[in-house]
């Protein structure tokens, strides 16, 4: 992957590595503005007040938080390696977001999110556009 693509697919891992920061932010009740905003776009129905402090709740968030941004962290730095072992690397990635895109969907829906979909079909779009473009899945190099 090269120009353009290496650019854009670089570019969508700051943005999961940004995404994992704002639910990280839910950790701490100063800084939790932008993940209620969130939470309040994508539910069903209104949020209550305090939703972050139920039990095990802003753990949990922040906690999915820092996964996402070592998930963004771990593609990013990977990228190179991943390049370099052809598209069996690159199929491996694309089957891994696949799995998510699947279980977070589905998930999504069940817990009353599914406007979450949205956001996660313009992830895996932005993934799949340099992706598929590039040729990298692709056995030949």
């Amino acid at each position: 992957m090269t120009g353009l693509w290496k650019i854009w697919i670089t570019l969508w891992c700051w943005g999961v590595i940004l995404f994992g920061a704002v639910l990280a932010a839910a950790g701490l009740p100063a800084t939790d503005g932008v993940t209620k905003l969130l939470y309040n776009l994508l539910s069903s129905a209104p949020l209550p007040e305090g939703f972050l402090d139920a039990p095990g709740m802003r753990f949990s968030v922040a906690l999915m938080g820092a996964v996402t941004l070592g998930w963004g962290f771990t593609v990013l730095f990977l990228l190179p390696a991943i390049h370099a072992a052809g598209a069996p690397a690159w199929r491996g990635l694309t089957g891994a977001l696949a799995i998510w895109f699947v279980v977070d969907g589905l998930l999504s829906a069940a817990t009353g999110f599914a406007l979450n979909n949205l956001p996660n079909a313009a992830l895996a779009a932005a993934y799949l556009v340099p992706v598929l473009a590039s040729g990298v899945l692709k056995s030949v190099r």
